[in-house]
């Protein structure tokens, strides 16, 4: 009778011990978590690319993750590739890949390459006041907003942000983890 009740209650006793004693000693994400109520989303009044060419504000994309990135119209290498990335980040989560949207600002008035468009179909590029996003972007010393990857929740809370060089892999896996945990969005 006493295996009996050992059985039964080691899974509890297990639990206790997992729970209260041995705690996680590592961070489960791998981006930076921001703390939404030091960003509030502004009012960017910017300009939707394409035909219509109308004001458009993020509140537009609202109950879905918003995959975040700020470029200049020169898109170099780099900034070629980390939207290579973040447009493979989307595909890469199958079913739920309709739940994230691609939001690239450009912070100047240059013509951007048609190209760029065409092979990134399906993002939206908004033309915005660099001084808008300086105000509302955090950014560290010594870096840029063009530096930077930032994720916003269907709530259009600024949530998250990586590095651009940042490996994708790695972000796939976080991305993975907020659509699982969210039912929203």
């Amino acid at each position: 009778m006493y295996l009996v009740i050992a059985i039964c209650a080691s899974p509890l006793l297990f639990s206790y011990l997992a729970y209260y004693v041995i705690k996680p000693t590592g961070r489960t994400n791998y981006g930076t978590l921001l703390d939404p109520r030091l960003y509030p989303m502004p009012k960017l009044n910017a300009q939707l690319l394409g035909e219509t060419s109308a004001v458009q504000e993020l509140d537009a994309y609202k109950g879905k993750w918003i995959m975040l990135e700020v470029i200049s119209s020169d898109c170099a290498k780099q900034c070629q590739k980390s939207l290579y990335d973040m447009r493979q980040l989307r595909l890469t989560q199958g079913k739920d890949m309709d739940r994230i949207e691609r939001v690239v600002l450009i912070t100047d008035q240059q013509p951007l390459e048609t190209m760029l468009l065409r092979e990134h179909d399906g993002a939206h590029f908004l033309r915005i006041d660099p001084k808008v996003l300086q105000a509302w972007l955090p950014v560290e010393d010594g870096t840029t907003m063009q530096d930077r990857l930032y994720l916003i929740d269907p709530l259009g809370n600024l949530m998250m942000r990586y590095s651009v060089d940042a490996d994708p892999n790695k972000i796939k896996k976080d991305i993975i983890k907020l659509l699982k945990a969210s039912s929203i969005g």
